[in-house]
């Protein structure tokens, strides 16, 4: 059964008579009425009775017609997801993350993308960062927000924001009655870091900031079990500020008085990507978050 003869059997149900069906659809009543008898044969039931004046529907043709509205209905639903897919409007973005997206600028951008694609649906997946760019150069992930330091060679990028870095220590630690502190006076201290046996990015990093001599302990875990063992007295670590403002009980966070104490966040992809939804995504964030950065 044809798409088309379906929509010429609504024609006629609609129109009453086969000659101001035909007329309607630029047809010969002939090509019409052989259409319809085809259904009839096809489903085995007359759906209209034939008179002088037009057409009518039979008990069984009102049955099917409900079925015929909904089928074509549901067909041009589909067509309009399809061309509406095509273009980005619909679909699926998965986006992985290390640090948790919190902080005004991000907040801000994930805001504006809802407010604006919320038939996209987002999804958001947390790995370690040196696990964000082997799930997206494997496909598994669409794109990632991930510190810049940890980017692989093989993805793209765009900068999203840039964050400072904060001194995460106990509320008894004496660092707490600074103004502000130094690498010189951090790196005399246990440092606690995120590192997980397969990537050593966070450590390496946090090592060329604070010094190759620094004493520190490495737990794969998140960040809010790392600052656990920080109140505890167990170390220091480093935050970034949207960490620092969002607090930790029995954690001060104090300025760090440097110019390179600052990480700066991207929105990384793989170059093979080809969905229309993770390309407007793509576009959406870079060309708000530039201009979030414009004065």
């Amino acid at each position: 059964m044809e798409i088309t003869s379906l929509r010429y059997l609504l024609a006629v149900a609609e129109a009453g008579s086969f000659a101001a069906a035909a007329r309607l659809l630029n047809l010969h009543t002939s090509t019409l009425s052989r259409h319809i008898f085809s259904i009839e044969e096809e489903l085995g039931t007359t759906i209209f009775e034939r008179e002088h004046s037009g057409v009518r529907l039979t008990s069984s043709g009102h049955t099917v017609l409900i079925y015929v509205r909904q089928t074509l209905a549901d067909l041009d639903a589909l067509t309009k997801i399809g061309r509406s897919g095509g273009i980005g409007k619909h679909g699926r973005v998965r986006l992985g993350v290390h640090m948790p997206p919190i902080g005004s600028t991000l907040t801000e951008l994930l805001f504006r993308w809802h407010h604006f694609h919320s038939e996209v649906e987002l999804s958001l997946h947390e790995f370690p960062d040196g696990e964000l760019c082997r799930v997206v150069r494997d496909r598994h992930l669409d794109a990632a927000l991930i510190a810049e330091h940890a980017l692989g060679p093989e993805l793209v990028s765009e900068l999203i924001y840039k964050e400072r870095l904060l001194a995460g220590v106990p509320n008894r630690s004496p660092l707490t009655q600074e103004t502000a502190t130094s690498w010189a006076a951090l790196g005399k201290q246990i440092v606690l870091v995120q590192d997980w046996p397969q990537s050593h990015v966070t450590r390496s990093f946090y090592g060329a900031l604070l010094g190759h001599g620094t004493p520190f302990q490495s737990h794969a875990v998140s960040k809010q079990s790392l600052l656990s063992l920080v109140a505890a007295g167990f170390g220091i670590t480093l935050a970034t500020e949207s960490q620092a403002r969002a607090g930790f009980p029995g954690v001060t966070f104090v300025p760090i008085a440097e110019e390179n104490a600052s990480i700066n966040v991207v929105l990384a992809w793989t170059p093979q990507s080809e969905d229309p939804a993770v390309g407007r995504f793509i576009a959406f964030f870079r060309d708000e978050a530039r201009s979030l950065r414009s004065p």
